[in-house]
């Protein structure tokens, strides 16, 4: 049997698969303020254009640069390691993989995209990006990026995760980013936001604003705004993650999985490693494909699907997905990457249409799994992770009780070796649970039926 399987630094996928290409219906078009669709040059004065291209492209394959996977030989391949110490601890006659993202120097998957996007905006001759981050896996990835490719980095970092994890300003910092808590007084969005709420945690949405507004704001026209998840093109350079996991697996002597899982908050390191496989399932095969969030911000389990702005301030163009409102402030939990208040398109497409089943979970049942994990497997995973790995301790129980074999395959999307705060909290028994109530989210939603409506397309099949 083996622990771990690995592929030779040839054996690399040397193109990104885009899902676009093969949904049997089409996510809805981003609409601009008149409800019409946005053309690419008006995306211009945000992301340069070699990255537009990407996100409206719908080709299947599209190629990896030398100088980006130059960049990625650091950490990539990945590794696929087999969990035989959880399986024989949970008397399971299920398999568990897992692509163990946690290698990048960062600690995610986050720096798959952003190394991409750094080197896209180098090649345009921008000089300095702006960015938000939750827990801080996506700010210390673009610092780290930033770093390798000659680039200034400015983060909005979400407050409560500012106070709550403040090595992983220090992680950007040691990159040379400059990392300040949003909501700040920095931006217009920023200061608004503190005059009506000065005692904000902050959200996603808010710091996206804060960001957006100082790449557009910039007059010399060489700063512009990196995202690390939502958008199309961060899921097509994730999806290095489950190419090489496919290779990975056949290397193991398995066929496709069963049961593939991720975590998900604005959805890149699931599709990441979903995206692959939902092409098989289109095509046929029988798999259950799995995102899992928090129950305090229940995007995909809860949310209406609707046309609605990416950010607080309505910067952004208006997106079709599951969405919590652009109002929404999460509550506090540790799982900081999974506050998003919308979901990827793509990802939320794909719900649509029957091809994923997202579920949720409570952050006290993440963090047990979490602690069994860590007696088990000996790692100590992010808290984002903590809700893949809640999933698959399900399945695998749930494979014992029926006795079935299954290949269950997961994204162990980063460590948690920054993340001890939410570790002791929980263990000194200072957590608890957040069902967010029926009417709040009706409030945070009420402002939606003013927008354009999103239709709910689907060909049927699933």
């Amino acid at each position: 049997m083996e622990h771990k399987i690995l592929l030779k630094e040839s054996d690399i996928p040397r193109q990104w698969y885009n899902l676009a290409a093969d949904l049997p219906t089409p996510p809805l078009p981003p609409l601009g303020p008149d409800g019409k669709p946005i053309s690419p040059d008006m995306l211009a004065p945000v992301f340069p254009m070699n990255i537009i291209e990407q996100e409206v492209s719908t080709e299947r394959w599209i190629d990896i640069p030398e100088p980006v996977l130059d960049l990625l030989y650091r950490w990539r391949p990945a590794p696929l390691r087999r969990a035989v110490y959880l399986e024989k601890y949970l008397k399971t006659p299920a398999r568990i993989y897992y692509k163990d993202e946690s290698t990048s120097p960062p600690g995610s998957h986050k720096p798959n995209t952003a190394v991409a996007q750094a080197y896209y905006n180098k090649e345009f001759g921008i000089k300095r990006l702006t960015t938000e981050t939750g827990a801080g896996q996506w700010g210390s990835a673009l610092a780290f990026a930033c770093a390798l490719l000659g680039l200034e980095c400015k983060v909005f970092m979400v407050r409560i995760s500012f106070d709550q994890k403040p090595f992983r300003k220090f992680m950007m910092e040691t990159w040379g980013a400059n990392c300040v808590a949003s909501p700040s007084t920095e931006t217009n969005a920023g200061r608004n936001v503190l005059q009506e709420t000065p005692d904000t945690p902050g959200s996603l949405g808010i710091a996206i604003s804060e960001a957006v507004e100082q790449a557009v704001t910039d007059p010399s026209g060489q700063t512009r705004y990196s995202l690390g998840s939502v958008l199309n093109h961060v899921m097509l350079h994730q999806t290095i993650i489950g190419l090489e996991a496919k290779k990975q697996l056949a290397a193991a002597g398995e066929k496709l999985p069963d049961i593939i899982i991720g975590c998900a908050g604005g959805g890149s390191n699931f599709a990441g490693l979903a995206f692959p496989f939902t092409a098989d399932k289109i095509n046929g095969a029988n798999i259950e494909i799995i995102p899992v969030e928090p129950a305090a911000c229940p995007t995909m389990t809860r949310a209406p699907f609707a046309y609605d702005h990416g950010d607080t301030a309505c910067m952004t163009p208006l997106l079709a997905m599951h969405t919590l409102g652009h109002a929404f402030v999460p509550p506090p939990i540790h799982a900081g990457g999974l506050r998003y208040h919308g979901m990827a398109p793509l990802v939320c497409q794909a719900i649509v249409e029957g091809l994923f089943t997202p579920r949720s979970y409570h952050q006290t049942k993440c963090y047990e799994s979490a602690l069994t994990w860590a007696r088990t497997e000996g790692t100590i995973c992010a808290p984002e992770t903590s809700h893949a790995i809640a999933a698959a301790i399900d399945e695998a129980e749930k494979a014992r009780e029926e006795g079935k074999e299954k290949v269950i395959l997961f994204n162990y999307s980063g460590h948690g070796l920054m993340d001890l705060t939410g570790y002791n909290a929980f263990m000194t028994g200072k957590l608890s649970d957040y069902e967010m109530p029926e009417e709040e989210i009706r409030k945070f939603t009420k402002d939606l039926e003013r927008m354009p409506k999103a239709e709910m397309r689907k060909s049927g099949r699933w």
